[in-house]
């Protein structure tokens, strides 16, 4: 039996961009599979509307690890702006 480990949404495309043949989309879509290939799991959810990205992969670890990079970003964007 999976379990299924949640959906990520991140607003990452241009509005344009809603759905999941746009070029832009397709391209982030082989970027996530092969990081499914790196850590021996499936995407498992795709979707595009508006330029957010919905996805999921069957793996724990690896979406743990998305959330903490994702979780970081705003962090080191904010160090960043700092004189």
């Amino acid at each position: 039996m999976t379990i299924s480990s949640g959906i990520i949404e991140v607003d990452l495309l241009s509005r344009d961009v809603d759905s999941e043949n746009h070029p832009d989309a397709v391209q982030f879509r082989e970027v996530l599979e092969s990081v499914a290939e790196e850590y021996r799991c499936r995407l498992t959810y795709f979707e595009v509307t508006e330029g957010t990205v919905s996805f999921s992969f069957d793996s724990d670890s690896l979406m743990a690890d998305i959330l903490k990079i994702l979780q970081a970003a705003p962090d080191e964007q904010a160090s960043g702006e700092q004189p």
